[in-house]
């Protein structure tokens, strides 16, 4: 994007404009929706020749990973336009989990051996790799983790039990959140991952699969520094930003569908799209979508032009996006009639992805509390 001085106006390029709709265009060939509805009911919940054509065409996993690390060095203001389309195209598969929240935890580790070792494998789509922290709770703060590291000189054993890992069950790599004996949060890498049990979560949301993990004495390779939750809060809303922008896809592909809709669905003779109220509840949602397409946009943006601002930007754009995904969700499977409550269409599996997306990384009343916090409110 480009900005006027150090204000908050911004426009894409036209190298972005044309990254875009290379991306949408990817998206529509590989993931129409008769190909969601398949993935999400298989075995593993991606399909594995999507996502190699995703690391080898388009580069796409590694692209915020630096090239030192196997990466493309792209910024996260490219990242969102990738994930906008891969709301609207509802992409199953384990996308944002590894190449997005994993690979900015590891970034903001400031482990240079641990990015070493472990990010040039989700660069490539070879190594599929998730985050632990959330636990019975679903709390996202650092007052929710109580699974336990332990030392033995280098060694160390983590116990306790994950719940609502993202992509758990299929993930080759697991970093861990671990409360340790001086009471410090640290990061802990577990790379043996047929040494832990793992059962799949029965979720609402089929297209983003999660699990409970549980650690029994388990070899762990520290990551980072001592304490790392300040990093890892601020990885945590860099992912946050980043999702914000995928609702954004969601909640726009709801709207382009009921107003497809509700152009050909006739009453007393005229499409419904033409009585004042559609029409209003229409312009209402799409008011709300470009808003949020706005914080969402410049979310992200913050984070490679403004260090300082983007944690607020983060919390406000999550806050407020998860909103207008679910209202615009809703209204979708409303405008539809009768057949938005049937399984055959697609409007239920959007409003179940923006549900499941509300919740991930803290639902909206979470995000306000650290927008409050971060302003002395």
């Amino acid at each position: 994007m480009t900005t006027d001085s150090d204000s908050a106006v911004f426009t894409l390029t036209d190298d972005q404009r044309e990254f875009r709709s290379t991306v949408r265009a990817f998206l529509e060939h590989h993931s129409p929706e008769s190909e969601v509805r398949r993935v999400m009911e298989s075995a593993q919940g991606f399909e594995s020749a999507i996502w190699r054509a995703m690391a080898d065409q388009l580069r796409l996993q590694g692209l915020i990973i630096p090239e030192e690390y196997g990466g493309e060095g792209f910024g996260f203001t490219e990242l969102g336009l990738v994930l906008e389309e891969m709301g609207r195209a509802l992409l199953p598969g384990p996308y944002f989990t590894s190449a997005v929240l994993t690979a900015a935890v590891l970034l903001g580790s400031d482990d240079i051996e641990a990015c070493k070792r472990y990010l040039p494998g989700i660069a490539s789509g070879k190594t599929i790799a998730t985050l632990a922290l959330t636990e019975r709770s679903g709390r996202w703060d650092r007052d929710g983790i109580e699974t336990t590291a332990d030392q033995d000189g280098a060694a160390w054993t983590l116990r306790g039990a994950k719940h609502y890992v993202p992509d758990g069950g299929i993930a080759d790599l697991v970093i861990v959140v671990a409360r340790t004996d001086s009471d410090t949060i640290g990061l802990f890498a577990v790379e043996n991952t047929d040494d832990l049990v793992r059962r799949e979560h029965s979720s609402l949301d089929p297209t983003r699969r999660q699990a409970v993990i549980e650690f029994t004495g388990t070899a762990a390779t520290r990551v980072g520094l001592e304490d790392a939750w300040p990093g890892l809060s601020r990885a945590l809303s860099q992912a946050t930003a980043a999702l914000a922008n995928e609702q954004v896809g969601g909640a726009q592909r709801c709207l382009d569908q009921a107003v497809a809709y509700v152009k050909v669905r006739t009453q007393f003779g005229r499409p419904v799209g033409s009585f004042q109220a559609i029409r209003h509840r229409c312009a209402d949602l799409m008011l709300d979508i470009e808003c949020a397409r706005g914080v969402a946009q410049y979310a992200v943006h913050a984070i490679d032009h403004f260090p300082t601002e983007f944690e607020s930007a983060a919390a406000l754009a999550k806050a407020y996006c998860s909103d207008v995904y679910a209202r615009a969700a809703a209204a979708n499977i409303q405008l539809h009639g009768g057949i938005g409550f049937t399984w055959e269409h697609p409007a239920h599996m959007y409003y179940k992805r923006a549900k499941s997306s509300a919740m991930l990384l803290g639902d909206p009343g979470y995000h306000r509390s650290l927008l409050a916090d971060s302003i002395g409110v």
